[in-house]
């Protein structure tokens, strides 16, 4: 247990770097870019962390709303494919104290909310940590939001169950702006 909260501690230390300073970022706008609608493009690993290769692909939209007077904002994804369909719901709250984002998700397949990942941005792209279980056992999660204009946005997920080692990308998630 020692093993993996240390290395969440160190994960936690990596996002925390992404907004230190003498006094926080104000990071509060840093999601404004992405209100709106999107159309998406997503890819996911079937079974990440088995050693399996097989992505399937999904297609639908990306619908982003500003709640609570812009402190926050809402994410509705609904996309389907040859493996199914993918509807979920993400809160993303901005904490004013640290400059940092809390990302809390939710997939309607299971009615549950994950662990939210935390972290901010620096220089345009933003990187976001949390330790979540799967399969019954603890893994580190990153969450990287890149490449970021006004019309596209890219997404990418990581799992690591090494304490941050190595990581495994299984989710990858283009959002092109629905004109």
């Amino acid at each position: 247990m020692k093993i993996r909260h240390a290395a969440l501690a160190g994960a936690l230390v990596a996002a925390s770097a992404l907004t230190a300073s003498a006094a926080p970022r104000d990071g509060q706008r840093d999601f404004d870019v992405h209100i709106g609608a999107w159309k998406t493009k997503l890819k996911r690993l079937q079974k990440p962390l088995t050693g399996s290769t097989a992505w399937v692909e999904y297609e639908g939209t990306t619908v982003v709303r500003k709640v609570l007077d812009g402190d926050a904002n809402l994410v509705e994804l609904d996309v389907a494919g040859p493996a199914g369909r993918i509807r979920g719901v993400s809160l993303r709250l901005y904490r004013p104290d640290s400059g940092q984002w809390a990302l809390h998700f939710a997939n309607r397949a299971t009615g549950e909310m994950s662990p939210p990942t935390i972290g901010g941005f620096k220089d345009g792209s933003g990187e976001f940590y949390a330790q979540e279980m799967l399969n019954g056992r603890a893994i580190l999660v990153r969450f990287v939001i890149a490449d970021v204009t006004a019309d596209s946005i890219r997404f990418e997920q990581s799992f690591s169950d090494d304490g941050g080692k190595t990581w495994e990308l299984n989710w990858v998630a283009i959002d092109t702006r629905v004109k």
